[in-house]
């Protein structure tokens, strides 16, 4: 799966917006310019492992907030996830992980 780029700059623009941050603010915070910041939310530029780290710690969010577009802390975390792994896997072990989740769910 190839990393889009502009998906991620549009995330992570929302972030700074959600977070009340001008590109000037988080350029400041980050030790870049505005412009190599701008370039990264439309996705012009390319984004390090690294820098994305530092912009989602300034942000207070998770990488895979950017890279996935799921927060832990939504309701669907894991949904997609979970229900690939449940169609690679034959019925008798289906019937095992609904059990296991079944006791997990009901001793909260």
């Amino acid at each position: 799966m190839a990393l889009d780029y502009n998906v991620i700059g549009e995330r992570l623009k929302q972030a700074r917006l959600n977070k009340k941050l001008t590109q000037e603010n988080l350029a400041e915070k980050l030790d870049v310019s505005v412009a190599f910041l701008s370039r990264i939310e439309r996705g012009s530029s390319l984004i390090s492992l690294k820098r994305l780290n530092q912009i989602c710690s300034i942000l207070d969010i998770t990488e895979g907030d950017i890279l996935n577009g799921v927060s832990k802390n939504s309701s669907t975390y894991l949904n997609k996830d979970f229900s690939n792994l449940l169609k690679s896997c034959p019925p008798e072990k289906i019937r095992l992980i609904y059990n296991i989740a079944k006791v997990i769910v009901e001793n909260e």
